[in-house]
């Protein structure tokens, strides 16, 4: 049996990794360590919490007597544990470097000393290019992120790289283009959109809603990781894109048709500063491994709009019963 460690593994995209590892793997044994912080719930993984191949560790990444022995008992590790949000790095950005960047050196010191572990994998993101104007950007291209999540992630990822020159710890780095999907805390734009259409209020859209993002399926997320974890080199970096290019307010309008909701729940809000424009990814060089995409976007948000509609067991006690959420909303958007 192979021992896997996810960190962070009860957030979003963690935690529909840890499932469908489960899935994919009956020779994995899975270990998910988690803070469990706002995003991270226990919901996240209820349907695995009692398989008797996963194991769930509460602890922090940060606290090198929790995270250090599960690490060098690894495999493999996946490494999702971070601060993701844009907006809340903006209002306080001293989190996401104790997360983002400190955790990550513990973890990899940690590494350092691990005999059996045959990959590190180091979860990116697409934000650490930057706004590109034009083209897409490929994995050579200069890191030039804007806001203080992304800065935080080229951070973590560039000393993830080093841990592999350095020490040879067996690193790959994927960044990923916006991921959505089941279990995505409602602060972010889809999941937001959606619940608040579900209950008929205001939907609020950044500046002229202009701004574009490229939109990847979290299932065909984990399947490009399988792929890297399997077939990628150390001290190799690896672009996931959809391949799906969406205005938010094409995205917007998309979400409230599939919602049968009018156009005029649409309110404007001044835009976040240090707005990335948009982002594409090259995904040239995972395709060489026999990668793509396979969940249309179309498609896909239905049937995330859809799961959405179905679940209001997860959703509904954040927006309605969590105080921090409210204040949070309250704090972002004014209502």
């Amino acid at each position: 049996m192979a021992e896997v460690l996810v960190t962070g593994g009860a957030g979003f995209i963690g935690s529909n990794f840890v499932r469908y590892a489960l899935a994919r793997h009956p020779d994995w044994r899975v270990t998910t360590l988690d803070k469990l912080t706002y995003a991270g719930r226990r919901e996240n993984l209820h349907d695995v919490l009692d398989d008797p191949r996963h194991t769930f560790v509460h602890g922090d990444i940060l606290d090198a007597a929790v995270s250090a022995p599960l690490v060098e008992r690894a495999d493999l590790v996946v490494h999702f544990a971070a601060e993701t949000h844009v907006d809340r790095s903006i209002l306080g950005a001293g989190e996401f470097i104790r997360t983002d960047v400190e955790g990550t050196f513990v973890l990899l010191e940690a590494a350092r000393r691990a005999p059996r572990l045959r990959r590190f994998v180091q979860i990116s993101t697409d934000e650490v290019y930057g706004s590109v104007p034009k083209g897409a950007s490929r994995e050579t291209d200069e890191l030039r992120p804007r806001n203080p999540y992304a800065a935080s992630k080229a951070g973590a990822d560039r000393l993830a790289y080093s841990y592999w020159a350095t020490y040879d710890v067996p690193v790959v780095i994927t960044r990923a283009s916006n991921n959505y999907g089941p279990y995505q805390f409602p602060e972010k734009v889809i999941p937001l959109f959606v619940t608040n259409a579900i209950d008929g209020l205001p939907v609020p859209l950044y500046g002229d809603g202009r701004n574009v993002r490229d939109w990847l399926h979290v299932h065909d997320h984990c399947e490009a990781l399988d792929l890297v974890i399997d077939s990628g080199s150390a001290g190799e970096v690896f672009n996931i894109g959809g391949g799906n290019e969406v205005m938010n307010v094409d995205l917007t309008h998309q979400i409230l048709a599939a919602l049968g909701r009018p156009a005029s729940l649409i309110q404007p809000v001044p835009d976040r500063p240090g707005h990335d424009r948009r982002y594409c990814l090259d995904t040239t060089k995972l395709r060489a491994l026999g990668w793509a995409p396979r969940v249309p976007f179309d498609e896909g948000l239905r049937e995330t709009v859809e799961w959405y509609r179905r679940n209001e067991w997860w959703w509904r006690p954040i927006k309605e019963q969590d105080p921090a959420f409210r204040s949070y909303y309250q704090t972002q958007y004014g209502r």
